[in-house]
């Protein structure tokens, strides 16, 4: 395995100071952009979660790329049900379910030198887990030092980095220290930015957890 914005008010004087030489021109059409379409079924996949111990709130499911949307698919796949496919390329997990589908979730990834890939198995599962950072990130972030292990952690809540549920991955009986995890911040779905766990919207990671079996295989290519 191996680990992987103001425009100042000056402007605006200027283009009003320009007009004055300036042939009259058609007003330009400033109306925001209509939001694309949303199905039924991603409004209530994203749906607020006031049941839960932190209560989850709603997403918008337009600011998330339809093709991140959880869905169920057709997935052509030698490996087992159960197994968790992670693709790097695609910024898909994929759960293998039965007669060749899979249950698609979108995912963010880590960043450039934190990528990793392998096979692994979910060695044990968390409901609003603990955050502890390891050693070589509170290196490089000594503020996070509060959170290390010998301190208890980080506890659970809705800004905890872990999010609503947790997969802890080992390779072995070893931990690799990645997680598959819940994250308040969908906007990085399909993106690289965690610093080398798998993060998913919390509605996922939520539903993800419900479906995984104990001991699961997990594959990241």
């Amino acid at each position: 395995m191996s680990r992987r914005s103001f425009v100042s008010g000056t402007a605006c004087l200027s283009a009003l100071t320009l007009a004055g030489c300036q042939t009259a021109q058609s007003p330009v059409d400033v109306s925001p952009a209509p939001k694309p379409a949303v199905s039924p079924a991603a409004v209530t996949a994203y749906r607020a979660m006031p049941e839960e111990r932190f209560p989850v709130p709603a997403v918008d499911p337009s600011k998330v790329p339809s093709k991140y949307h959880r869905q169920q698919v057709v997935y052509a796949t030698d490996e087992a049900v159960g197994t968790i496919i992670v693709d790097t390329n695609t910024f898909f997990l994929h759960l293998v379910q039965e007669n060749g589908m899979a249950m698609r979730y979108g995912v963010g990834l880590g960043r450039a030198g934190f990528e990793w890939s392998g096979r692994a198995r979910v060695a044990w599962k968390q409901e609003w887990p603990k955050w502890t950072p390891p050693a070589e990130m509170i290196e490089r972030q000594p503020e996070l030092e509060k959170w290390s292990a010998a301190n208890g952690g980080m506890p659970p809540g809705p800004t905890n980095p872990l999010g609503a549920r947790a997969l802890y991955i080992f390779k072995g009986n070893v931990d690799t220290l990645y997680r598959v995890h819940g994250s308040p911040e969908y906007w990085t779905i399909g993106k690289a930015v965690s610093s080398g766990c798998v993060r998913l919207i919390q509605q996922d990671i939520i539903d993800l957890y419900s479906r995984v079996p104990g001991q699961a295989p997990i594959l990241v290519i």
